[in-house]
């Protein structure tokens, strides 16, 4: 069957509400598209079916102390501590940096790809992994970027509804998150892991930091090698040293090199029609550009194809030059 065959039984079945079937039709739907490499769509739907089914269960009142209730309570809580799940389509060719990042990555992926022939060993899989660096140089990219590789689900965690003002509420909080990510083998992205892994100062904390990161390091020590943890952060130095030491790889992404500030632009400019005139334009916007992140450059570079196009008479045309003035304004700002 196709792929069309299958979603025209799926709204047949659930127009008639044929449950039974309409579930058998989902699951092959589901085998279908990991057969056919749309592997995105399979994790998608098997996360909707897997959150349909729990919703059936606590579908309707709930007593008080009941199974239901308790259930009800924690699925409300849990949608609370993750701002999206997502599946990802980046891949390394997405990625700006440098060649020995990109091979440690690589490697990082290649052994969840063989993970049965690390455990027929008896080696560990490495699972947590820590991106350092400036803003704007590509920690949230790369983490996509793992996600798409490895066709993984990926839980962005809210670390504003996880830290919590109560006593023991935030390690609460990240055991249910564990808990509900490991179940499924999902990828768990925190973003500022700083603001909860923060070093333990025993002369001013009041007791809470401590227990926080203590959980943190249980969890990471128990974490499943099918799933994997993914934290970036901003201000590496505020990290606790012994969850420093339970990262397997920490990687820094750092601000761009010529040679990456030039790809950067030759990747941004290959999704659209608009070029430099000269090569000595070019050579200019890379050096102008030193300095700044990956983030703030690309920015400046789409900025400018669409001033550009604004001030075009004719858009029809062969060969389309990007106004460099343009380009170069914006990158001085901002420097600024």
């Amino acid at each position: 069957m196709s792929q069309a065959d299958y979603i025209k039984d799926i709204a047949r079945f659930g127009l008639e509400n044929d449950q039974d079937q309409l579930l058998e039709v989902l699951s092959k739907l589901i085998e279908h598209s990991r057969q056919t490499k749309k592997v995105n769509l399979a994790l998608q739907l098997q996360s909707i079916l897997k959150e349909g089914l729990r919703a059936q269960q606590t579908k309707g009142l709930a007593t008080v102390g009941s199974k239901k209730y308790y259930l009800k309570e924690d699925d409300r809580a849990l949608n609370e501590l993750i701002i999206e799940k997502l599946t990802s389509d980046y891949s390394f060719e997405n990625l700006v940096c440098s060649a020995g990042i990109k091979e440690e990555l690589t490697y990082f992926v290649q052994e969840h790809r063989d993970i049965e022939l690390l455990n027929k060993f008896d080696l560990p899989v490495s699972n947590r992994i820590l991106f350092h660096g400036p803003s704007g140089c590509g920690k949230t990219l790369a983490s996509y970027v793992l996600a798409g590789e490895l066709d993984m689900m990926m839980y962005v965690v809210n670390l504003g509804a996880i830290v919590s003002s109560k006593l023991g509420e935030t390690s609460k909080n990240l055991s249910k998150l564990f808990r509900q990510a490991t179940s499924e083998n999902c990828i768990i992205f925190f973003d500022e892991f700083d603001s909860i892994g923060k070093v333990r100062d025993y002369s001013q904390d009041h007791g809470e930091m401590k227990r926080v990161v203590n959980t943190i390091l249980q969890l990471f020590d128990y974490l499943p090698q099918n799933s994997i943890v993914i934290a970036a952060t901003n201000q590496m130095q505020m990290i606790d040293d012994a969850l420093l030491r339970r990262f397997d790889m920490t990687i820094n992404l750092g601000l761009p090199s010529n040679s990456q500030i030039q790809e950067l632009i030759e990747k941004t400019l290959t999704k659209s029609p608009f070029k430099f005139r000269t090569k000595k334009e070019l050579a200019e916007i890379i050096k102008l550009s030193e300095g700044l992140s990956f983030y703030l450059i690309q920015r400046s570079i789409i900025t400018a194809i669409k001033r550009t196009l604004f001030g075009l008479k004719d858009v029809e045309k062969p060969n389309l030059y990007l106004d460099s003035a343009i380009l170069k304004e914006l990158i001085l700002k901002e420097k600024v």
